[in-house]
């Protein structure tokens, strides 16, 4: 209703500039109908989006692990470089990030890392990257200064707690304590304070390393199984809905879905829109809103 309001606002400023330039025969007013129409498209786009966000658990915070594929310390790198767009866009939504499980590279960047995203939409928004992100560049790590192609998988869960259809029985948990690597102070990196929970039926494995406490860990790894189990469930109803209409496009959750090419030019194309950005400085700058946007209008 609040966005209705300011909707009707704005057309109604847009319509008093227009008459009253008619009136007044004043071209000075030219440019506030300019800005006036240009703030109004801005907020219609928005409101557009945000009609697209009806999935069931849109409106949930995510969880993202971001994995490196084959190609040691060069994916590990990109794995990183991913995780600072992420971070960065978080930062321009207005989303809180928190990072839960980090396992570093051997000489540089990151294997994997686990974090949660909290704010409005976070999992709507960011299960459009869901998929494989494909990196072409000349590698920093190679003397011989070759081009490379660099693979980093993305999972997006949403974030929740128990739910009365997700049952999970304990003799169904294979459940591993081990030291942490992360952040937590002196007390964390002596005790086996980190937690890996296996589900044995499915198996999902989740861990957590990043709370003071083995008992914190344990619950943060618990509501991570959830949100998969949960994201596993959706995956499957979105499948079955497929099938049922008979949709021409597969719904292929673990395919390549954007490449970054850094050389022999700069380009970030998704697979699944076409949408193409050639400002590839920006895009690893967290500029990623309309390649989300235009996969929302997709699905």
């Amino acid at each position: 209703m609040d966005e209705i309001k300011n909707l009707s606002s704005l057309y109604g400023d847009v319509e008093a500039y227009i008459e009253l330039s008619e009136e007044t025969h004043d071209a000075s007013l030219d440019g506030e109908i300019e800005q006036s129409l240009h703030k109004l498209e801005e907020e219609v786009e928005k409101a557009k989006i945000q009609t697209l966000l009806s999935g069931k658990y849109d409106d949930f915070d995510a969880i993202m692990t971001l994995h490196s594929g084959a190609g040691g310390t060069e994916a590990q790198d990109w794995t990183e470089m991913l995780f600072r767009m992420y971070k960065m866009y978080c930062e321009k939504a207005g989303f809180k990030l928190r990072v839960l499980d980090i396992l570093n590279g051997d000489e540089a960047g990151i294997k994997s890392i686990t974090f949660e995203v909290e704010g409005t939409n976070a999992y709507g928004f960011l299960k459009a990257e869901k998929g494989v992100h494909r990196l072409v560049r000349i590698s920093p790590f190679d003397a011989n200064k070759r081009r490379h192609t660099s693979f980093a998988s993305v999972e997006v869960m949403p974030k929740m707690e128990e739910k009365p259809n997700i049952e999970i029985k304990p003799e169904d948990l294979k459940i591993d304590t081990y030291r942490s690597s992360g952040a937590g102070g002196q007390n964390v990196n002596k005790t086996e304070s980190a937690i890996r929970i296996t589900h044995i039926p499915t198996g999902i494995v989740v861990s957590c390393q990043i709370e003071r406490s083995q008992l914190q860990n344990r619950e943060t790894a618990m509501q991570m199984l959830y949100s998969k189990l949960a994201e596993r469930e959706e995956r499957e109803e979105m499948e079955k809905l497929a099938q049922i209409r008979g949709d021409i496009k597969k719904i292929e959750w673990g395919s390549q879905i954007r490449s970054y090419v850094f050389c022999p030019y700069t380009l970030v194309k998704d697979h699944r829109t076409g949408y193409e950005d050639s400002n590839i400085q920006s895009v690893m700058d967290g500029n990623i809103q309309e390649f989300i946007n235009e996969y929302l209008k997709k699905i």
